[in-house]
């Protein structure tokens, strides 16, 4: 099993590092023990956070609710809950 996830029942949380102000929303591939992804918001008035519950979301196909920052707010490792999806986070780096 990968680090970068878990499940716990229908949800599953992930671990990230997050670096924004790039060119292009993208996965990066991993980072230690997290998925790197790429935003291209700026990291100012929590402008990146809200970019990354967007592409998780999209990522996994679930609206915006079911998408929670649970921790890292102010800093680039964070941890993510997503509710809901029935993508596989596999996936998302193939």
């Amino acid at each position: 099993m990968a680090e970068w996830y878990r499940r716990s029942q229908e949800t599953i949380i992930l671990t990230l590092h997050v670096q924004p102000g790039a060119k292009h929303n993208k996965i990066s591939g991993l980072h230690g023990a997290a998925l790197k992804l790429r935003l291209a918001a700026p990291p100012i008035e929590g402008r990146a956070n809200e970019a990354l519950r967007k592409f998780i979301a999209k990522l996994f196909l679930v609206p915006l609710r079911q998408v929670e920052l649970m921790q890292g707010a102010q800093s680039r490792h964070k941890v993510v809950a997503v509710t809901g999806s029935v993508v596989a986070p596999e996936i998302l780096l193939e």
